[in-house]
């Protein structure tokens, strides 16, 4: 009886150590997975990082020249304003002369009118002189 149940308790344990060794393999084998996993999301994470800094250098070159343009655009507009402002200006003193100039020619051309009435009206006085006197040319 004893025999038998050192027996039967040798085989128990034979099988509750084979169990035991193959929940430890599986075990094992599931630590190795998880390792790998674990390594492959590092690695993930590496990359994905690594992404995101080539990302943000990126962004910031392109942020970079964004802002250079912009001062650019802003110096030409300043630029261009000022030349704008000399335009009006000088458009300002050219109709200002234009306006002087029209006015001497008005007066010059009622001068002239003037001159030609009071040059008609001589001619006529001296024909009518020398109507008067007898000789006439």
């Amino acid at each position: 009886l004893i025999s038998s149940a050192t027996k039967s308790l040798r085989m128990e344990t034979e099988i509750l150590e084979k169990k035991l060794q193959d929940a430890q393999m599986k075990l094992a084998e599931k630590d190795g997975d998880k390792e790998k996993e674990i390594q492959n999301l590092k690695r993930l994470i590496s990359e994905l990082e690594f992404q995101l800094t080539m990302e943000k250098s990126n962004s910031e070159s392109f942020l970079d020249k964004l802002k250079k343009e912009i001062k650019h655009k802003s110096d030409e507009l300043e630029q261009l304003t000022q030349e704008k402002t000399q335009l009006i200006h000088s458009l300002s003193q050219v109709q200002e002369e234009n306006s002087v100039l029209q006015d001497t020619v008005r007066r010059e051309c009622e001068e002239r009118f003037e001159l030609t009435a009071a040059l008609g009206r001589a001619r006529e006085q001296v024909l009518e002189l020398r109507r008067l006197s007898g000789t006439l040319p």
